[in-house]
């Protein structure tokens, strides 16, 4: 994309030094293609209808383009007011909606020449120090006033480009100190790992969680992943999984298979729905290459009225669930027919559900714990692991949820050297008396 220098130069922030020093240190100026962010820019413009979406980086006298969708070949624009340059002085979204006719866009080359933006809206990309790196935004050709709710999930994503962009900061710096503290290859792959992992679950009002990774190497990265967030609805959304191999390429699969699975919640949180969403990006990223997939639980919390929850699960050649009922039985919540994500042509992924009770747990897990060998020789397997559970009930009270999880963990230190995989555990627990639980996150 050429523009036409304009003469007349943007408003600056208050703090413009501070924010150009952040965005040099986000690295938010690179310019290799980022899948990442392609995907966020084309979901902002299938939530408005809109024909071009950018994530956009404001640089001292240029707005680079770290994705770019509807605009064909675009790299760079000049910071000219009243688009993205204008977009960042503001602290919350920033709509024009008609450029032809807002005294803040005359004489953008955006709006006078090609391809005659009309309309535009941007969610700012913010720091936790307050600093705007840039936009997500959205531009169409004919004038058009945003809704509530596509302004919010603007902002959404917007969030969601930050978290990305914190994520990779908090690695560059993690893997630069333990590189400056040690050079044992164990130190990094765990500092690399902890990166992998949200650093600790969100509290749910009525639910106890919880989760744990165990390493079975310490000189390699594993690929088993987990996570916990919010939607918008009043309802929660969690996965678990494990991607093929080990090392740097897993870690990347990993991170790009997280990133992706909290991204689809967004636009659509329908467990089925996340993971074939999983699905075409794995297939899209790898193409032409080695196949890269994965096993993957995604599952939909929804709290309801007697302090029960619903679960809807889907899975995609991922281990059962497991449901610790509150009269001591296991039963596995099975998702069986579902395939792997991102290998087969067209797979089939299994929706089920179920309830959590008071006194009630979920545990999730990889096949790590499952295929670990047993002093007999033989794989632990499905069967073994509830018959664990069964015969070392776990109760209701106190912190059910890392009572669970130190009965698994109980059980990896006695197999030792028979776990030889990565094992991501996830435990979701209500407990016996749910209104206690409700008063305590209040």
């Amino acid at each position: 994309m050429t523009t036409t220098p304009s003469t007349t130069s943007p408003a600056l922030p208050v703090d413009e030094a501070a924010r150009l020093a952040a965005v040099h240190r986000y690295g938010a100026l690179e310019t290799a293609p980022d899948r990442a962010f392609d995907r966020i820019a084309s979901l902002a413009a299938r939530i408005f209808g809109a024909p071009m979406a950018t994530v956009a980086i404001v640089d001292s006298d240029r707005i680079w383009f770290r994705a770019a969708h509807g605009l064909a070949g675009a790299t760079h624009t000049d910071r000219v007011p009243g688009l993205c340059a204008s977009a960042v002085l503001h602290g919350g979204p920033y709509v024009v909606t008609d450029a032809r006719t807002d005294s803040r866009t005359r004489g953008n080359p955006l709006v006078e020449g090609d391809p005659g933006v009309r309309f535009y809206a941007a969610a700012p990309l913010t720091t936790a120090r307050g600093h705007c790196l840039g936009a997500v935004d959205v531009l169409d050709t004919r004038p058009r006033r945003p809704t509530a709710a596509q302004l919010d999930s603007l902002q959404d994503l917007a969030a969601l480009v930050m978290d990305e962009l914190e994520s990779r900061l908090s690695t560059v710096r993690t893997i630069t100190a333990e590189r400056e503290r040690r050079t044992e290859a164990e130190r990094l792959a765990r500092a690399l790992q902890r990166t992998l992992l949200p650093p600790a679950l969100p509290e749910v009002p009525g639910l106890r969680a919880a989760a744990a990774y165990h390493t079975a190497s310490t000189h390699e990265v594993g690929g088993d992943f987990y996570d916990l967030f919010p939607l918008d609805d009043g309802r929660w959304a969690f996965f678990i999984g494990d991607v093929c191999g080990k090392g740097a390429d897993a870690a990347a699969l990993t991170s790009l298979t997280r990133y992706t699975l909290r991204a689809a919640a967004i636009y659509d949180p329908d467990p089925c729905a996340a993971l074939a969403n999983l699905d075409l990006v794995l297939k899209g990223e790898y193409q032409g290459g080695d196949p890269r997939y994965c096993t993957a639980v995604f599952g939909v919390l929804d709290p309801l009225s007697d302090g029960s929850f619903g679960v809807t699960l889907a899975g995609g050649g991922h281990p059962p669930a497991l449901a610790l009922r509150a009269d001591g039985t296991v039963q596995p919540i099975s998702t069986m027919g579902g395939q792997l994500v991102g290998m087969l042509p067209d797979p089939r992924f299994v929706r089920t559900t179920t309830r959590l009770s008071a006194g009630e747990s979920l545990l999730l897990y990889t096949d790590g714990l499952t295929e670990a060998r047993t002093p007999d020789g033989g794989m632990l397997g499905e069967e073994g692991l509830v018959r664990y559970l069964a015969a070392n009930a776990v109760g209701a009270g106190g912190d059910p949820q890392h009572a669970l999880l130190g009965c698994v963990e109980t059980l990896l230190e006695d197999l030792g050297r028979g776990v030889s995989d990565d094992t991501a555990l996830m435990a979701l627990s209500v407990p016996a008396h749910p209104e206690t639980a409700l008063q305590e996150n209040r």
